[in-house]
């Protein structure tokens, strides 16, 4: 094996101009005494797009825990589906 030389190389690099920072949301629903399992789970199938199992998961631990982040993302993608979740009547927040 020969040594390694500087010449034996490529100077053909990437390089990353501009690092992007974004803040990453989270949409949080909150447990209450009023809607029901079937309420939630279709609410979170309707607006967030989860699967059946995803939705029944989340709302398992909303129910059990008091709350459960259903969503991350940027603030201008979660404030409509928070505003629609709340416009069902179900309790919920976008938090950093």
């Amino acid at each position: 094996m020969q040594p390694f030389e500087e010449n034996d190389w490529s100077t053909d690099v990437d390089v990353l101009d501009d690092v992007v920072e974004t803040d990453v949301h989270n949409l949080v629903v909150f447990n209450d005494d009023v809607n029901t399992f079937e309420h939630v789970i279709d609410t979170l199938i309707d607006v967030c797009e989860h699967t059946q199992e995803q939705a029944e998961q989340c709302t398992l631990l909303i129910h059990y825990k008091g709350k459960c982040a259903v969503k991350n993302g940027s603030w201008e993608e979660l404030v409509p589906m928070r505003n629609e979740i709340c416009r069902r009547g179900i309790s919920a927040e976008v938090l950093n």
